[in-house]
């Protein structure tokens, strides 16, 4: 049998470095055939000169031109392209087996539906594919015979948990299974006083206690709005309804999150806080892989807490759960507004507690239309990025 080739859509993120340390100890197993990413062109041209994938992908066309000079004065052979037409065709080529879905945020959608629709076995990191088109990516999935895998360690420790043998997207979740626990470290803030989150700058939010992530999914955790997606990509993984996914804050980050059944059980999956790990199930299913992740020492790692989260200070939970409530395109305004609000704190345009207001005011103000098309899902997202900016703009000018 011939090694998978595998293609990264994102490889210059976190989780895309993960994923090229895990195939780098399987060379017998795995090839890198397409890496891609929007701008970063130093990081990408060491990942070809180090992987050397026959193609690369930059979504930015001057970073393309920069990365091509590049590697052609370095002799290397991987043929580069430019847009978001190549990044597509990247994960829908026919020569590739897996797709590792990893861009952050709402870019990723049309390549991670691209992979769906050509029948790929889909390694899924990007939860806003699901938060933004729930139905039409599962449906992709179901239609073209693709094998969807979750990655983010939230829900791959759910898939552990589930009875061997279950597919995520069935239309029922497994017999017994009665409640998924999504386990949230509460970030940096868990026990920082409320009255001081007006003065919490981006450095201090992107300074997660156990996870080394993106400065966007950093500002997710720190405001909780990373579990209130994750709230909605497991209910369209699982085909559980929103009143059996709840969220608990466990600190250590150990125990990546339980299915509890009908019998008094509750499964758990344990492990080092480390993204290896779920990649590494995810590209051997239903195998087991090295990862180079070390061993979880209990006795070391000391007692293991859990604790209910605080609506007062993660209000964005409440509104992921609204906005599947609600369902159509509710997620879509919530995950484009998010986004939004993150950038915007990001930039020092709003404080940190702004980031819930803008998005509980973009949710109030902006319809809510059926998301069964991939037209209709992304003019929610214009729109709800307009509306959005626009009331950044208002408070900048009005200060």
């Amino acid at each position: 049998m011939g090694r998978e080739r595998v293609t990264i859509l994102g490889s210059t993120g976190s989780i895309g470095v993960s994923t090229l340390d895990v195939l780098a100890r399987q060379p017998d197993r795995f090839e890198v055939h397409a890496l891609t990413a929007h701008a970063n062109v130093e990081r990408l041209a060491e990942q070809c000169l180090a992987h050397r994938p026959a193609v690369a992908v930059m979504v930015d066309r001057e970073a393309a031109s920069a990365l091509r000079d590049l590697l052609a004065r370095a002799g290397s052979g991987t043929t580069v392209l430019a847009g978001e037409e190549a990044l597509v065709d990247a994960a829908r080529a026919p020569e590739v087996d897996v797709v590792m879905a990893a861009i952050v945020g709402a870019a990723g959608l049309l390549p991670t539906l691209a992979g769906a629709h050509a029948g790929k076995r889909l390694l899924l990191a990007n939860k806003e594919s699901l938060v933004m088109s729930g139905a039409l990516l599962m449906d992709a999935v179901t239609h073209s015979g693709a094998r969807l895998l979750p990655v983010d360690s939230e829900h791959n420790a759910i898939f552990q948990c589930l009875p061997a043998g279950y597919t995520c997207g069935e239309s029922v979740c497994p017999h017994g299974a009665e409640r998924i626990l999504l386990t949230a470290s509460g970030g940096p803030f868990r026990e920082r006083p409320l009255q001081s989150f007006d003065a919490i700058t981006p450095n201090e939010a992107c300074a997660h206690p156990n996870w080394d992530m993106g400065r966007k999914i950093s500002v997710d955790s720190a405001t909780m709005m990373n579990k209130g997606l994750e709230i909605i990509e497991a209910r369209w993984l699982f085909s559980l309804p929103p009143e059996a996914i709840e969220v608990v804050l466990h600190p250590q980050s150990i125990v990546h999150s339980m299915v509890s059944y009908a019998d008094g059980s509750v499964l758990a999956q344990l492990g080092n806080p480390d993204m290896r790990t779920p990649i590494a199930h995810s590209l051997a299913w239903p195998d087991r892989m090295a990862s180079g992740v070390a061993p979880l020492d209990l006795l070391k790692a000391g007692r293991l807490e859990f604790l209910p989260p605080s609506q007062e200070r993660f209000p964005c939970l409440e509104l992921a759960y609204r906005a599947l409530k609600a369902g159509g395109t509710a997620t879509t305004i919530l995950n484009a507004a998010n986004e939004i609000a993150v950038q915007a704190f990001l930039d020092e345009r709003i404080r940190f507690p702004t980031i819930a207001r803008l998005i509980d005011l973009t949710l109030a103000a902006l319809p809510v239309r059926p998301a069964d098309s991939l037209d209709g899902i992304l003019a929610a997202d214009a729109e709800a990025r307009e509306y959005a900016s626009a009331w950044v703009n208002a408070q900048a000018t009005a200060h």
